[in-house]
């Protein structure tokens, strides 16, 4: 058995008091009790571990091309920051460039599921950004934005776990229904939909809006825009970009305050050698440096998100968006994904499926 102790923890979605975690051998949770103040770390905060949908790359490391050795490096990184589950994120490119990405994704995956005893980050299937974009393309190349193959759609590989579509294209809706068939998760983005279109594709099973304001029509006081919508829509989710450039911070609590229960924390990390968000030679953004422990930082302390809700958005919401029911949450037979956090939101240890990984080493 292994424990960890904390003197505050979020468990099922509430901020509680000193708490102490029990895992078995199989890294599954046995029990969460209620301890005494002097036995818990002084001044910190136990939370499950973070799950990032979207992160195309970090620092050297793009994960369209990573090799062995750099996927080890990318497994080092997230959980330094607290990412215990991710999906590794393709952009439009041709059908040959991603079915090489999603063999070695899935090779990865693979891998995964026959190690014992290694600490790794779980990688949960890969995010499909594209190709089947709408009109908004962002940083997406012209050239790869195709129009949605039924056939190909079938043909995907196991490991797709989720895909962004554009709800303007003619078989938006037949699309949503195969890939719900299929159990992949449907996100909604790089688009200037109608509110009809928007609608019909989150009738057909859509569940998210990906990277909200960014690559989509606005919030307009006459216009039914993608943003507007998804804010006043109390069922869909809406992953966010919060390193206070993509979105401001007004934008961010305007989001928060709309649809509390419903945020998702996403980095959209890519490989870059910058201190901000890197761009194209016209301005565009084309992703973020951002790490999910400053992502939860920028919510709370930048933009006064309460943390219970800025702890959900990184934890159980996304869980949600993929089905996932044995993650994002504390709680008796959940993984044993967890994030000691200071008093800061600075990560002090984590510990995936069990296994502490050994922050001292970096």
């Amino acid at each position: 058995m292994n424990q960890l102790s904390a003197s505050r923890a979020f468990v099922n979605g509430v901020l509680v008091g000193p708490t102490c975690v029990t895992w078995d051998e199989d890294g599954n949770i046995t029990e969460v009790s209620e301890i005494r103040a002097q036995d818990a770390a002084t001044d910190s905060l136990l939370v499950p571990g973070f799950i990032d949908l979207q992160i195309n790359g970090i620092a050297e490391v793009n994960v369209a091309s990573a090799d062995d050795l750099q996927w080890q490096r990318l497994n080092q990184l997230l959980l330094k920051s607290g990412v215990t589950s991710w999906c590794p994120t393709l952009i439009s490119a041709s059908r040959d460039s991603l079915a090489l990405s999603l063999d070695k994704i899935l090779a990865r995956m693979q891998l995964q599921s026959t190690e014992n005893n290694v600490v790794t980050s779980s990688i949960l299937g890969a995010h499909m950004e594209g190709p089947f974009l709408g009109a908004a393309l962002g940083a997406h190349d012209r050239r790869s934005v195709v129009d949605i193959d039924l056939q190909w759609i079938k043909q995907l590989p196991a490991c797709v776990a989720l895909m962004t579509v554009g709800p303007e294209q003619e078989n938006s809706v037949a699309a949503v229904r195969l890939l719900r068939q299929q159990g992949i998760a449907v996100s909604l983005g790089h688009t200037r939909a109608t509110e009809q279109q928007f609608l019909d594709t989150k009738e057909a099973g859509a569940q998210m809006v990906t990277h909200l304001f960014n690559a989509m029509s606005g919030v307009h006081h006459r216009e039914h825009g993608v943003a507007l919508t998804a804010l006043t829509d109390d069922e869909i989710f809406a992953s966010i970009i919060v390193d206070l450039e993509h979105v401001s911070r007004r934008a961010v609590q305007l989001a928060f305050r709309a649809k509390p229960d419903r945020m998702v924390l996403v980095t959209d990390s890519v490989r870059a050698n910058t201190i901000t968000a890197p761009r194209l030679n016209d301005g565009t953004l084309a992703g973020s440096v951002l790490s999910m422990d400053q992502a939860l930082r920028n919510t709370v302390v930048k933009c006064s998100v309460p943390l219970s809700v800025a702890l959900m958005s990184a934890t159980r919401n996304p869980a949600e968006v993929l089905g996932l029911r044995d993650r994002g949450d504390i709680s008796v037979g959940k993984r044993a994904d967890l994030v000691l956090l200071t008093h800061d939101l600075s990560v002090l240890q984590t510990v995936s499926r069990g296994l502490f990984y050994a922050h001292n080493n970096d």
